[in-house]
């Protein structure tokens, strides 16, 4: 009798032994561990994204000012990293990519356990990513932050005071970015509503477009817009500047992978090829209509199709890259040329035409050609029949541009009313380099 009651408690014993090994060993299995290999993609992803910013878009934006705007062009971008490095540390990525303890808020802003990064430790994983340190991602979310205010610097050209444009970037990051990247990619309302955004579309480029096209209207007009020549200076930087952005969109696209994965793969193979038919398309298009197939014309589209295959490139295989980089090269040629003339802004280096309207046409163009065969978290329109997507496209587009334009238009107006934003008639005649900032380009 004791030995059988003996039997019976060692069985007991063994098998709650071998259930606590069994959950353990699950536990084990399902905790997220650092991959050393996705580790070292991402952090190289992180420094492509940021030579976006600089020396990419500052070479860019100033070959295409008047020389004597070069530095406080360049100034420009250089600021807007410092600015942004700082309070995205501080406070950014907290308020877009960690949860909010309320739920209902939750849908449209993160919460503030992550103020000052405090909470990220050395070996802490993201959340969101898996394999990477959080510290890694957080850095990469960084660049992006750092990349979309400072695209709106292409609206507002030579005519800002540069203590305005500091101010402009921190609230502007804070109470639109912040807002749009939470509820896409932060676990928000457009997230989870559907909405296909892979690397930036409607987060970056749409949200930069408008903002530009809401400041260059609330600035106003060049001084001499119309009838003087504004042709850039020096293409020869210009080139460099979309060079190095093209290299860099690799990070951007395929590194919103998160991993080194076949996804990353043909995010990088649909950014070329999107690209290089961008440029074709607007070369081509200029072609027919002024004669002559402009450089500026040429680096032009190929920003345009980076644009535009920025929110599909995930999720889209080459025929459809193909497409959005053709569609995009023509729509933001007849944007950034005819609308520009028709409507008469002065958007100076066409951040609406080319980011604003790339990125809405590369939105909804990601809802027809999303293949379920390249992703499976996607179903598209024309191969997979899922025309909703491409309401929920339209959403994301439209709750994207209508909050940006009014939010941009508040933070303007609040700055202009305290500082004010623009620089003196006589400033803006002599030039902003040597009147804000004291130097001049030579040479």
């Amino acid at each position: 009798m004791n030995i059988s009651k003996l039997k019976k408690a060692a069985l007991v014993a063994l098998t709650s032994v071998g259930a606590l090994i069994a959950t353990a060993g699950s536990a084990f299995a399902a905790a997220p561990k650092i991959d050393s290999g996705d580790t070292a993609w991402m952090i190289t992803s992180s420094a492509l994204v940021l030579m976006m910013t600089i020396p990419g878009l500052a070479l860019f934006y100033a070959g295409m000012v008047r020389r004597k705007n070069v530095l406080a062009t360049m100034a420009q971008s250089f600021g807007a990293t410092c600015v942004i490095t700082v309070l995205w540390m501080i406070i950014g990525y907290s308020i877009a990519f960690t949860p909010n303890p309320d739920a209902s808020w939750n849908q449209f802003i993160g919460g503030f356990a992550y103020l000052f990064l405090k909470p990220m430790g050395l070996n802490a994983v993201s959340s969101l990513a898996g394999t990477i340190p959080e510290s890694v991602y957080m850095f990469f979310q960084m660049t992006f932050a750092i990349i979309t205010p400072a695209l709106i610097a292409g609206a507002l050209a030579d005519r800002m005071k540069f203590s305005a444009f500091l101010w402009f970037m921190a609230l502007w990051l804070l109470f639109v970015y912040c807002p749009i990247a939470h509820w896409v990619w932060g676990g928000g309302w457009l997230g989870t509503l559907g909405a296909l955004d892979y690397a930036g579309g409607t987060v970056v480029h749409l949200n930069a477009g408008t903002a530009g096209l809401v400041t260059c209207l609330v600035l106003g007009k060049r001084i001499g817009y119309g009838n003087e020549n504004m042709a850039p200076h020096n293409l020869v930087l210009s080139v460099i500047g979309a060079s190095l952005l093209w290299v860099g969109w690799f990070g951007f696209n395929a590194g919103s992978a998160v991993t080194a994965n076949v996804n990353a793969g043909m995010a990088a193979a649909a950014t070329q090829i999107a690209t290089a038919a961008a440029s074709l398309g607007w070369m081509f298009a200029e072609w027919l209509v002024a004669k002559k197939p402009s450089v500026l014309g040429m680096i032009s589209g190929a920003v345009a199709g980076l644009v535009a295959i920025t929110p599909a490139s995930g999720f889209v295989d080459p025929t459809g890259a193909l497409i959005i980089g053709l569609a995009a090269g023509v729509v933001c040629y007849i944007s950034a040329v005819w609308m520009k003339k028709l409507f008469g802004y002065d958007d100076a280096l066409d951040a609406w035409g080319v980011h604003g309207v790339g990125g809405a046409l590369g939105a909804m163009l990601t809802g027809a050609f999303a293949s379920n065969a390249i992703n499976s978290a996607s179903k598209g329109w024309l191969y997979d029949g899922n025309i909703g997507q491409m309401l929920i496209q339209f959403y994301d587009v439209a709750a994207v541009f209508v909050y940006c334009g009014v939010g941009t238009f508040i933070i303007l107006k609040v700055i202009d009313m305290i500082i004010g934003l623009r620089v003196s008639p006589e400033v803006e005649v002599e030039g902003l380099d040597i009147n804000l900032h004291g130097e001049t380009v030579h040479g």
